[in-house]
């Protein structure tokens, strides 16, 4: 599978490192809600199709990218910065929209 690193262009899966799913939002870490904490650690949703996941180019220039890809086909839909997704997600909550 190749990933196409917004900085080093198409790379080989192996220099990169998975750091997670990216469909789901993490409790605040001074929560002490364990209902939150225990949803954000065990449950998952084992999807078919789409799926948004972050990954580290580990092997290269160490970006952090967002990337869309079918757990079906493993074909790439979408990759960006991290950084910017979070942005973006930040901006869609202040306007009381879906992140």
């Amino acid at each position: 599978m190749l990933i196409t690193c917004p900085y080093c262009g198409p790379r080989d899966l192996s220099e990169y490192t998975y750091q997670g799913d990216a469909n789901r939002t993490r409790p605040d870490p001074a929560s002490t809600d364990k209902d939150a904490w225990y949803s954000y650690v065990y449950e998952r949703v084992n999807t078919a199709g789409e799926h948004r996941e972050f990954w580290q180019h580990s092997g290269g220039c160490r970006s952090h990218l967002l990337v869309t890809r079918s757990t079906l086909t493993h074909a790439i839909s979408f990759v960006g910065f991290a950084r910017e997704h979070g942005e973006l997600k930040h901006q869609e909550r202040r306007k009381g929209g879906k992140a």
